[in-house]
């Protein structure tokens, strides 16, 4: 009987380890806040702020300093986020507006076809979640614009559509027509559903469960995290307001952007405990800069605690405060440990580095605008070989190494503005005129970009003779001769 006892132990192990074998593919984490400024964690000099788990992220693996959300509002950033091609081709103009379409090709869709199991947890915004209601102020019609991530390609979601309050976001204005959703079925009684306290760790109450799942039926997967703060309406519960007693409102987003580092130091103890963290790879950004008047249409003079780090702009602006964001890259064992990366990387990376990581493959039947960021994230390759890209309003924008150009006009270039982002971190300096050929060579790469992508948005890429576009194109208008905004 004891020989039996020992063989079937035996047997036992070598049957756990000829499954951990066969899941041999990294776990992925991909998270995002929502408005954070680049300037507002501890990892890049904010001494207000507590934020002790993302710092020792940043020490463990790798900080990125030059990140770019490709977007100054939420939904085209996340549309790239997920599919590493620029929300132009896709028609994302803006916030609340169009969806992901479904002939997409997604992280979420790639890794499904890799055996992984695929979640997202936290705001949606890529669509509405329901055929008959959309959230507040969203401008997309609920039956065009219903694009859920439960068809998606993701197995497991919670989700809202848009912004909730940080603080029980199942309650209070934002929470109308914009319920969570638990895999399709909307939580409409939020005292029973466990959605009220802290915003985050609701959320993370979620992702959680499905990690575990997931390690228990070994099998790989990938977390979309898409955290609601810092953005409005924002409240911090009682424990972190009295973090930041005297700091008066403030205290709210300090207190929220805390508590989002807590659930990441929560979410890394639970990698531990399950024996996964050493094959788990996390990544770490914002959606945009942070909410606050604009310096490219100032009509909107909100005040918000957030800060940039002193990059001019913020959210809704293509100077970087606008567009540059915290940004960290976990991977043990891969990533060295305190790496500092300064070149411009972006969302649009990380479609094609979780490709090769997860050794997946790319349709060719389409272009994608980002690349492989791992080489630069270990040290091998000090160059970004393709081209940044921006629009939004009526500015096109394009970073090419150290610099960047902003135009305003396809045919009248006397507003264009060229910044030496190096030596320039204010982007107050405009040297368009002491690189008239590179502004040339920058300005006609922009442009046939955009081209390109007005290309990809009539459908050209999906070889769906079905497809109809989510909105109409938005070709640029000539710059008006009095805009002294940026015409320094």
């Amino acid at each position: 009987m004891k020989y039996i006892i020992i063989f079937i132990a035996f047997f036992s192990f070598i049957s756990s380890h000829s499954q951990n074998s066969k899941n041999n593919k990294p776990n992925i984490i991909l998270m995002m806040c929502d408005d954070l400024g680049w300037g507002d964690v501890g990892f890049n000099g904010n001494t207000i702020i507590k934020t002790p788990n993302l710092d020792k992220m940043a020490s463990e693996g790798a900080k990125l300093n030059h990140f770019y959300s490709i977007g100054p509002v939420c939904s085209p950033t996340r549309a790239s986020f997920l599919t590493g091609r620029h929300y132009y081709r896709m028609g994302i103009w803006s916030a609340n507006t169009a969806h992901l379409p479904a002939q997409e090709y997604t992280i979420a869709k790639m890794l499904k076809q890799q055996g992984y199991t695929t979640g997202h947890f936290g705001k949606w915004h890529l669509g509405t979640l329901s055929k008959t209601i959309s959230a507040k102020g969203s401008k997309r019609k609920p039956e065009v614009n219903f694009a859920p991530p439960w068809l998606r390609d993701y197995d497991d979601s919670f989700v809202t559509e848009s912004a909730v309050c940080t603080w029980d976001p199942g309650i209070g204005p934002r929470a109308k027509n914009n319920p969570y959703y638990h895999n399709g079925i909307p939580i409409k009684d939020p005292y029973n559903e466990n959605v009220l306290g802290d915003d985050s760790k609701v959320l993370m109450d979620r992702a959680i469960p499905f990690i575990q799942n997931a390690v228990k039926n070994n099998q790989p997967f990938v977390a979309v995290i898409w955290f609601h703060a810092p953005h409005e309406d924002i409240k911090a519960g009682p424990e972190y307001l009295k973090r930041y007693e005297g700091h008066g409102e403030a205290a709210h987003y300090y207190g929220c952007v805390n508590a989002v580092d807590d659930q990441v130091g929560r979410l890394r103890m639970e990698l531990e405990k399950l024996g996964v963290a050493d094959n788990t790879a996390l990544f770490f950004t914002s959606d945009n800069g942070p909410e606050g008047k604009q310096e490219m249409k100032p009509e909107r003079p909100i005040k918000r605690a957030g800060v940039t780090g002193g990059f001019r702009g913020r959210k809704r602006d293509v100077y970087d405060g606008g567009v540059r964001v915290p940004s960290l890259a976990l991977w043990p064992k891969h990533i060295k440990p305190g790496t500092v990366i300064d070149v411009p990387v972006s969302v649009l990376d990380y479609l094609p580095t979780v490709k090769n990581m997860a050794g997946a493959k790319m349709p060719n039947d389409r272009p994608f605008d980002g690349q492989d960021m791992m080489p630069i994230l270990k040290g091998k390759v000090n160059k970004h070989k393709k081209s940044i890209p921006f629009r939004y309003r009526n500015y096109a924008c394009l970073v090419k190494g150290k610099y960047k150009l902003i135009i305003e006009s396809r045919e009248d270039n006397s507003k264009d503005l060229l910044y030496n982002l190096e030596a320039d971190k204010t982007e107050s300096n405009n040297i368009v005129g002491v690189h008239p050929k590179m502004v040339s060579k920058m300005r006609d790469e922009i442009l046939k970009f955009l081209d390109d992508a007005q290309e990809s948005h009539s459908g050209r890429d999906y070889n769906d003779d079905n497809f109809i576009p989510v909105s109409k194109w938005r070709t640029m208008k000539m710059a008006p001769n009095n805009n002294k905004k940026t015409s320094q």
